[in-house]
């Protein structure tokens, strides 16, 4: 299988020069660059992980969403409603459930309302909207393809425990009063459920199988195209210093870069991909990642329209905290 992905990776590599050759040579240029080690190596390196991550994607996602199927929002919410959700149970459940349910800083603002509206605790609520952006099937599927099941399995667990701990940690502190009060009054009615054919689960998972990589597919191409300049042209030594385990510093300044910046996971594990080849630690490298896709600054201003200043402080303090934690903890166990 892999064998047919390099063959076919290697044909696209010599199409893809073959083009950029003619349009230097269209100008009288020599394209001296193309002869060169690093290029063919960023070139294959791109094609190779794009086959691979797009082949996972389709299949893992489709699979996924079949299983999404059977939790619609309307679902999600009466679950975590319940009284059985309640408590250290209800973070957990609520975090598992955030995994399988199609939600982004996006959709945060609604998300939140309904589950507010239908009397979930704020502390449950907080561990699904951290679990869903961060732990979705798009992060766990690249990660086993870039890094394997093992690392995607342990960031799996570690995003899992950010969202039950935070979600705690914020239920705990009694913060309901710091939102906004047209937010804290809604309160949601029944909602009949229905119950998809499984012809009907198929043909929606197909669609939204589709339409996610309609949505991420320039997100990928973009984290490849930087992963590929990285892994060709990247100084691995002055990475190595500044980012490397001898900077213990490292990890925090890794979480302050990934706030200003919007991205999800497919954009940025290709670069983290290579960034770990460079010397840069498998925990630093992550927690960056953990910091662009659940505490980018954008999510921030989309939340304050459902939060006072206190509560989103809060928030925020906690997560860059927690990520910190788990950065420092990827580096010392791997």
């Amino acid at each position: 299988m892999f064998s047919a992905i390099v063959w076919l990776a290697n044909i696209f590599s010599y199409l893809f020069t073959t083009l950029i050759r003619w349009i230097f040579n269209l100008f009288s240029i020599t394209p001296v660059f193309l002869d060169s080690a690093r290029y063919k190596e960023s070139v294959q390196f791109f094609f190779t992980d794009t086959i691979v991550i797009f082949l996972m994607l389709i299949i893992i996602v489709f699979i996924v969403s079949i299983i999404r199927s059977f939790f619609p929002p309307e679902k999600t919410r009466k679950l975590l409603g319940e009284g059985k959700a309640r408590g250290f149970i209800g973070n957990i459940f609520a975090a598992l459930l955030g995994t399988v349910t199609p939600f982004c800083s996006c959709s945060a603002v609604p998300v939140f309302i309904g589950f507010i509206g239908a009397g979930i605790p704020l502390g449950v609520t907080f561990s699904f909207l951290i679990s869903s952006p961060m732990v979705n099937e798009v992060a766990v599927i690249m990660l086993w393809g870039l890094f394997g099941w093992k690392i995607a399995l342990l960031y799996m667990a570690t995003g899992l425990t950010v969202a039950v701990v935070a979600g705690i940690i914020i239920g705990k502190l009694k913060m309901e009063r710091y939102l906004e009060e047209d937010v804290y009054n809604i309160k949601m009615g029944e909602v009949e459920i229905e119950k998809p054919t499984w012809k009907q689960r198929i043909l929606d998972a197909w669609n939204y199988d589709l339409n996610l990589l309609k949505q991420i597919w320039p997100y990928v191409i973009i984290g490849l195209t930087i992963g590929a300049a990285i892994h060709g042209w990247a100084p691995g030594d002055w990475l190595a210093k500044y980012a490397g385990r001898s900077n213990p510093l490292a990890v925090p300044v890794a979480v302050l870069l990934g706030i200003p910046l919007y991205s999800n996971a497919a954009g940025t594990l290709p670069i983290v991909s290579e960034l770990t080849k460079l010397g840069v630690p498998m925990g630093t490298a992550l927690a960056f990642m953990m910091a662009v896709t659940a505490l980018s600054l954008p999510e921030m201003i989309i939340l304050r329209k459902v939060m006072k200043p206190k509560l989103l402080a809060v928030f925020v303090g906690i997560m860059a905290i927690t990520i910190i934690f788990i950065g420092y903890f990827f580096n010392i166990v791997l």
